[in-house]
């Protein structure tokens, strides 16, 4: 009886993808590392792994142009990686807080949002950016920077240079907002509740809601968290409706109505959803939504690294006055919702 050769075909793909890897991987080193001397230094980390991540892999491309043995571990990095981290972030969404912070603010959350998206986009095209990136910056300043620029990117198909760009200016702003957001008690007469969920609204990463809110007392902390990861909740359905409005190659013999599901949702996205239905439902262990969301922060960082190193710097700086312009007007207009909000719904 013949016996069946062992396949080879694991080996080889691991071994075309290897060397793109473990660059990766470097550049992902040097970021966390990074980050460390940045704690040590200040007491806090002011530069996410993810950011700089990207900016090392930038700089990295910038001096030095990867071979063709690289790309594809690369590739594999910038786009599968991240989409495994995405779905992994659904772990972490409980329906059970949005359903105690009540409808209303959460209904006030959604349309802060919504309106948010549609009035970045605007300013985008507005001052010339491509479609392409003003939807990544949009998407970045109204749910959760990096982040959501890191979900949507695979989904309008933006390019490494776009990411970057995007990611860069919204992390600079990111920073100077934490910096400067606790001024504003004082100048628009905020108490500790307003103040946090105007933080809540406003600052793009959980981390930096903590470090704006502080300062102003443990009310402000609580409720800028809560209203924080109801925004966070947003990325879902964005990602959602991108995805259905972006849908590209239909093909003639099957009508839109009636594509599979795989075609009109990314696999991604399903495992997000199914993840944060399952622990809404608390069938996660408790144990096993550490892990998940710390494997979900090492991928992204990972993803982020491959970006910057599809990213020459020289390249992406083209975009940076108009950028720069459009995510300080958005960064207003969302202030400027987000203080409607809070005088509609009469937090005291």
């Amino acid at each position: 009886m013949a016996v069946a050769e062992p396949t080879t075909a694991m080996p080889s793909a691991l071994a075309h993808l290897l060397p793109g890897l473990a660059l990766c991987g470097a550049v992902t080193g040097t970021a966390q590392a990074l980050v460390m001397a940045e704690r040590r230094l200040f007491g806090a980390v002011w530069l996410e792994g993810l950011v700089l991540a990207i900016v090392v892999g930038a700089m990295v491309r910038t001096c030095w142009t990867p071979g063709e043995r690289f790309r594809p571990g690369i590739a594999f990095s910038a786009r599968l990686l991240l989409e495994i981290a995405v779905m992994l972030l659904g772990a972490s969404v409980s329906a059970a807080a949005l359903l105690a912070a009540g409808p209303a603010l959460l209904g006030g959350i959604a349309a802060v949002v919504l309106a948010a998206i549609a009035c970045a986009y605007g300013i985008g095209r507005l001052f010339g950016l491509p479609h392409r990136m003003a939807i990544l910056v949009a998407c970045g300043n109204s749910i959760c920077g990096n982040s959501a620029i890191a979900a949507i990117a695979p989904v309008i198909g933006a390019g490494g240079e776009e990411v970057a760009a995007s990611i860069s200016f919204t992390a600079l702003f990111g920073v100077a907002l934490v910096l400067a957001l606790p001024l504003s008690v004082p100048l628009l007469h905020l108490s500790s509740l307003q103040y946090g969920a105007f933080a809540g609204l406003t600052v793009y990463a959980v981390p930096q809601v903590l470090a704006a809110t502080a300062p102003v007392g443990p009310v402000a902390v609580q409720l800028g968290t809560l209203v924080k990861l109801m925004r966070v909740l947003m990325l879902g359905p964005v990602v959602l409706g991108l995805t259905l409005l972006t849908r590209r190659e239909i093909p003639d013999t099957q009508a839109p109505g009636r594509l599979p599901l795989h075609r009109l949702v990314p696999w991604f996205i399903l495992g997000f959803l199914g993840l944060a239905a399952l622990r809404s439902l608390d069938l996660i262990p408790t144990a096993a939504l550490h892990p998940a969301a710390e494997a979900a922060s090492l991928l992204t960082v990972v993803s982020m690294a491959a970006l910057g190193l599809e990213t020459d710097i020289r390249s992406a700086a083209r975009a940076g006055l108009p950028v720069t312009a459009v995510v300080m007007l958005s960064l207003l207009a969302l202030g400027a919702i987000s203080l409607g909000l809070i005088r509609l719904l009469g937090l005291g």
